[in-house]
């Protein structure tokens, strides 16, 4: 395994995410061929097919995770269909996957539901992924703009239709806005990435973004949609004048991002601000101990965070049916959380390495899972 690099990845290395307790679980062979593997220690190697379904946002972590650890593993395979936040937590309840990728953790109702194919304990959320959400828009001649949260609300719900609005032009002085029509692109999809954004909108702005925090953009807006991560960007690219809110990890070529006001300063977007803005964060009540479920501070003020944030969770089950399923879950979900996991990940995707104190929580989360008795 190699070591953190010093400098960014480092510094955000040793951000404490909260005083979080993790658990695990899963469910069965989706794909109905049972893995050979036959060791149980984490560090062992496995052989078979391990079935994922959910976010979209995750797509390059989950392609380097895939890779590395196939390459520690080469009997093993990891599929992964990126359908998804709600899609991953359907599979996960349903037991269509053995592990769910999904940037909201399981609602209430959610979690009971899941006790039918994940035994008496459930499913369980474990912390992946930390990263920011890009406000991208296409701006000829403008990679970099000022907004509130205000404004940013306006804007989606088609309040702001021009860019050289009033309410633009007062956050970014010196900058010559054009009079372009303002279209915002939303996800068709039930996505994680919509949760975490709408979650940012009702409650930095309340006053303005009136809709509850949903995984389903609400449908009485107007405005442009597509459907998984890669889907929004595109139309934000071949669209000048188009909005969209997506994981930083997919935004690049000609998108500019917005820097959000946080107490009276802007924040750029950065994995470290992401990080910074977790740290804030507090443990979901009236989960179990070994639960990763973290309550965003949207409001926060904290210097340098950065809230429109999402945190990426991989849902498992307390039980399988088979060993060799719980073998290679546990396989795969430590690599994802070790250092070297978490290093490809900043590297491919841009996210925040989970502090040392979160990833030994999922270490002893995943341990947890079990054949079912």
């Amino acid at each position: 395994m190699k070591a953190l690099r010093f400098g960014r990845h480092a510094a955000i290395a040793v951000i404490a995410a909260g005083a979080l307790a993790l658990s695990a679980c899963g469910s069965d062979n989706a794909t109905g061929t049972a893995p050979a593997g036959n060791q149980t220690s984490a560090g062992a190697k496995v052989t078979g097919t391990l079935t994922g379904i959910g976010a979209s946002s995750t797509t390059a972590a989950m392609d380097a995770w895939k890779a590395g650890f196939a390459s520690a593993n080469p009997g093993a395979t990891v599929q992964y269909s990126p359908d998804g936040s709600g899609a991953g937590r359907k599979a996960i309840i349903d037991g269509s996957a053995q592990f769910a990728g999904s940037d909201a953790y399981l609602k209430d109702e959610e979690l009971e539901a899941s006790k039918a194919k994940c035994g008496p304990e459930g499913a369980v959320n474990i912390p992946v992924y930390i990263s920011p959400i890009a406000v991208a828009f296409n701006l000829p001649g403008i990679t970099e703009l000022k907004l509130d949260a205000a404004t940013v609300a306006k804007i989606f719900r088609g309040q702001i239709t021009t860019w050289n609005d009033p309410a633009i032009a007062a956050l970014n002085d010196g900058v010559t806005l054009p009079d372009l029509k303002v279209t915002p692109v939303n996800r068709s999809d039930d996505s994680g990435t919509t949760t975490n954004f709408t979650d940012y909108l009702a409650s930095a702005a309340s006053e303005i973004w009136t809709d509850k925090a949903a995984g389903v953009w609400p449908a009485s807006l107007q405005g442009e949609n597509a459907k998984g991560t890669s889907g929004v960007v595109k139309t934000v690219t071949d669209t000048p004048g188009a909005v969209t809110y997506a994981d930083d990890s997919a935004v690049g070529g000609k998108l500019g991002t917005a820097s959000i006001k946080v107490g009276e300063d802007f924040v750029k977007i950065s994995a470290e601000a992401a990080a910074k803005a977790v740290e804030a964060g507090k443990p979901v009540e009236g989960r179990s101990a070994n639960d990763g479920a973290i309550k965003l501070d949207r409001k926060t003020n904290a210097s340098g965070a950065y809230p429109v944030v999402l945190v990426s969770y991989h849902v498992v089950c307390s039980t399988y049916d088979k060993q060799e399923t719980v073998d290679l879950i546990k396989a795969f979900e430590n690599y994802v959380v070790s250092e070297e996991g978490q290093e490809t990940a900043a590297d491919s995707a841009k996210s925040a390495p989970l502090s040392s104190t979160l990833a030994e929580k999922a270490k002893t989360a995943i341990e947890s899972v079990k054949v079912k008795s």
